[in-house]
């Protein structure tokens, strides 16, 4: 028997306070958590609450696990908006520690008065509030039943609402949100990467966006801008210098024996992503089968807004087994002062500097000073510490051996990234 969930919104005894600007320790963001059964939602909450916060790039890592967020500078808004998840906390104060006063169920409307990419101010029965904006939208979601049904309509969830991430093993999904910067020139957006919260006794607070290269039915044949501000790429690559337009996502090679390039880039991204995992890192999971709908920008676009670093993992096209390298940012002066580079290309090279380092002390072969410059998509979007490892070539043994090496490398750098 299917039947509508239809829990009622709660509201706490201590009403939601105005917004005031306070100056703390970063700026972090909320997401929500579709929960499945009643009975592990004070659990959730309660894990939330005495573990959890998840922050964005640039926190000190000499924080504690439990950052306070800055109160984000907002743009006026007065629109009507939708609850797009199972159930999310509404807050007294844009920041995870601020307290729960209420949970909108999926579908719930809401008026939005205020937005920042972190978090909407939202006037919740009579109370002025904030809600994760991630789990916003002006288009009103179809509301899912128990069974497999879906209703149009209002309702709140009362299971499992946790809005600092994901445990247990399950992944939290996340979609491209049309309203993040640069989101709009992606042509290839409909699929989900997954967030995975590490359960490790010791949790580092950071997130590490693990992009298995290539994997996009179809990416080859559509084409999206190279750099935001229209002008054309200053190197080659698949994409020749002088283009102003690059294949959204390309097939990737052949290693010798056969095995396509996108199916080892995934093996390694699933190694990696264990080995970060029990580091105590959050890892962003941009693809975990053979196919995701997500373009080289708006797979970008997502490390970005929910991801604290994001490394690409490929192997090059070449055949004389020369070991690894990342693409560095080219030093033609045009490109290193297009925004978003010249704010943080930097970053990427320091980003690419440490993987390198792990490789090598792991025992890992490196190419030549291991660099190679390259004007990529990937770069010229990122405002996060970005890179594209190049883990060998076609004619590299890529066993489960190597990759395993090649995971513990790549895991070392991003603890000396992150001075861990």
């Amino acid at each position: 028997m299917i039947l509508a969930v239809t829990a009622a919104v709660s509201l706490a005894a201590a009403g939601c306070q105005k917004y005031e600007k306070i100056e703390l320790a970063g700026e972090g963001w909320e997401s929500a958590l579709d929960g499945q059964s009643s009975d592990r939602q004070d659990k959730e909450a309660q894990r939330e609450e005495e573990q959890m916060t998840m922050p964005v790039s640039q926190v000190s890592a000499n924080q504690t696990d439990r950052t306070k967020e800055t109160a984000p500078s907002m743009e006026e808004r007065s629109e009507i908006v939708y609850v797009n998840a199972s159930s999310l906390n509404i807050r007294t104060e844009p920041g995870s520690d601020s307290q729960i006063i209420g949970r909108a169920g999926r579908g719930s409307e809401l008026k939005r008065t205020g937005y920042s990419q972190s978090w909407s101010r939202v006037e919740y029965q009579g109370q002025v509030c904030y809600a994760a904006s991630q789990y916003l939208t002006t288009s009103q979601p179809s509301v899912q039943t128990v069974g497999g049904g879906s209703s149009e309509g209002t309702a709140a969830g009362s299971a499992g609402s946790v809005d600092a991430g994901v445990q247990n093993g399950s992944a939290e999904e996340i979609r491209l949100n049309p309203e993040w910067k640069y989101a709009g020139y992606s042509k290839i957006n409909s699929g989900v990467a997954r967030l995975y919260v590490s359960e490790a006794a010791a949790r580092k607070g950071k997130v590490v966006c693990v992009n298995a290269g290539h994997g996009t039915s179809g990416g080859s044949s559509v084409k999206t801008q190279c750099h935001p501000d229209g002008t054309p790429k200053v190197t080659g690559g698949t994409t020749g210098a002088g283009a102003t337009s690059a294949v959204a996502v390309s097939g990737g090679m052949q290693f010798a024996d056969g095995t396509a390039e996108a199916k080892v880039t995934l093996a390694m991204a699933k190694v990696l992503k264990d080995k970060l995992l029990a580091r105590g890192y959050n890892v962003l999971m941009i693809r975990e089968g053979d196919d995701v709908q997500l373009d080289n920008i708006a797979r970008t676009v997502i490390a970005n807004n929910r991801a604290d670093c994001h490394i690409a993992l490929h192997w090059d096209s070449t055949t004389s087994d020369k070991g690894a390298f990342y693409m560095s940012v080219p030093e033609t002066a045009s490109y290193r002062s297009m925004e978003p580079v010249a704010s943080h290309w930097q970053e990427h090279h320091k980003l690419g500097d440490s993987l390198l380092t792990g490789l090598k002390g792991a025992g890992v072969k490196i190419f030549s000073s291991g660099k190679m410059a390259m004007d990529l998509t990937q770069t010229s979007y990122s405002t996060v510490p970005s890179i594209d490892i190049e883990l060998g070539d076609k004619a590299s043994n890529h066993s489960a051996a190597v990759l395993e090496q090649l995971g513990n490398g790549l895991a070392d750098g991003v603890d000396l990234f992150f001075g861990n």
